[in-house]
């Protein structure tokens, strides 16, 4: 891969170079069938911004350096918002006008709203009962482990972390939900992600007989039962608790004093049982994938949790302790960033790296492949947990890694996420060595969040 640099300034009134593909689809297709291979074949033959066209004289915009993350999510990021973003206008029938998708003065007043919920001192409350809903599964592993019946790794991290979002964030067990959640999720994940990029699928999401319409309503009307029932039940037992839950129906607005409505309160609920909980399963599930292919990293994981551990629980108290397994989750993450690409509308005309881009722009940054970048990441497609040491982190520019986001819009769950990622991972590798099933393969799944395709199958060695 060659490097790529920050086109200099004098190049302020030209657009970035990139693939114009043949009329009418342009480089379409090619972000259909791979975009991830797309993007990064976009980047070793052009660098670090591209304009390239869509649909017919339609044309988006790739930016990959850290300087230009900087600049349209930090510096100039009121000019940046999330919609009217195509793939974000998919993803709003489905979650709503919640946190993930909504702008402006709304968003910073749900924010608001939300945010002490994902205080540090709430979310050291929370690790009893995250580790006690790990050992809760890791009980229940032992027969699998017995009888060698392999396990999907991926499915059971996404039962154990919606588990966990239901009772540290709604005080409500969800355990029951799970199977319904999960399969109900993935077909709208599937659907949205299959339609991203189709020139004006959001228009056809209008139109109740296409299958693609009907199988999307058909799931989301599953989540929203569920979400409805959350609120319901909280509402028939007429408590107030301090949970997110109770703080968003608790809430009142400054200038009037209404509460919520049901629909916004059933949008922040939506958004936050969703990317609560995937987010953080497919970081746990492509952590223990790389664990597996790389057995002397695992070892020293293993050494780590065992000596700080002994056998008992982790606490919140360990955390800072476990320098190793907090390493080892954020190589995995920039291996594997759940939030593989973030999108943006550009409102207004701007220059980001020397580039103009026009108003109305379609912008697209690509963790994944800023991730690779080889003037920020020495062999970049090497796991290496060492490369997140205090001095190497310090050595790099702070858009060289942005798994959570950044900006005023670094996702507002970052720490919640982190800490469970590092109490489960814990858990479990002092339980069980997870291995790969032989003749797995691998593959990746770019949908709402970067997956594994298919079951990512795994046996247990109890330890």
């Amino acid at each position: 891969m060659t490097s790529a640099t920050v086109p200099t300034r004098q190049n302020h009134a030209t657009h970035p170079p990139g693939p114009m593909g043949s009329w009418p689809w342009g480089v379409l297709q090619q972000f259909q069938e791979q975009p991830l291979q797309a993007m990064m074949a976009m980047f070793r033959q052009y660098g670090d911004a591209i304009r390239f066209r869509a649909a017919f004289n339609f044309y988006g915009y790739l930016f990959f350096h850290p300087d230009h993350y900087k600049q349209i999510l930090q510096d100039n990021n009121r000019n940046y918002t999330k919609m009217p973003h195509p793939s974000l206008a998919l993803l709003r029938p489905v979650i709503g006008n919640g946190l993930l998708t909504s702008d402006g003065e709304f968003w910073r007043r749900q924010r608001r709203l939300a945010a002490p919920a994902f205080h540090r001192k709430r979310i050291a409350s929370f690790a009893g009962t995250m580790t006690a809903a790990a050992d809760t599964m890791l009980e229940n592993w032992h027969g699998l482990a017995q009888n060698g019946r392999p396990l999907d790794i991926n499915e059971a991290m996404m039962h154990l972390t919606l588990e966990i979002v239901g009772k540290t964030l709604f005080s409500i067990d969800l355990t029951r939900e799970a199977d319904t959640v999960g399969e109900a999720f993935s077909v709208v994940n599937e659907e949205v992600a299959r339609l991203t990029g189709i020139p004006f699928a959001n228009i056809g999401l209008k139109i109740p007989f296409l299958p693609s319409t009907r199988r999307i309503n058909k799931n989301t009307a599953v989540l929203t039962e569920v979400v409805n029932g959350i609120i319901q039940e909280r509402r028939n037992a007429n408590i107030e608790t301090e949970d997110l839950l109770g703080m968003l129906m608790s809430a009142r607005d400054e200038e009037t004093g209404e509460g919520m409505s049901d629909q916004q309160l059933h949008d922040e609920v939506m958004t936050i049982m969703l990317a609560g909980h995937e987010t953080t399963a497919v970081a746990l599930a492509w952590t223990f994938y790389l664990l597996s292919e790389h057995p002397a990293v695992r070892e020293e994981l293993e050494t780590e949790v065992d000596g700080v551990l002994n056998g008992r629980l982790p606490t919140i108290e360990d955390v800072p302790n476990l320098p190793t397994t907090t390493m080892v989750l954020e190589e995995s993450m920039r291996l594997y960033p759940p939030a593989y690409a973030i999108a943006r509308w550009g409102n207004e005309p701007d220059e980001v790296g020397g580039y103009a881009t026009p108003a109305n722009a379609v912008i697209t940054m690509c963790p994944y492949v800023t991730h690779r970048h080889p003037d920020f990441w020495d062999d970049p497609e090497r796991f290496d947990p060492q490369r997140f040491t205090p001095e190497r982190k310090a050595e790099r520019p702070r858009y060289a890694y942005l798994p959570f986001g950044g900006g005023p819009r670094l996702c507002i769950g970052n720490n919640f996420a982190m800490t469970e990622a590092i109490l489960l991972l814990a858990s479990i590798v002092q339980r069980y060595r997870l291995t790969l099933l032989p003749g797995t393969l691998v593959e990746l799944e770019p949908l709402i969040t970067l997956r594994p395709k298919g079951k990512l199958l795994m046996t247990l060695t109890p330890r």
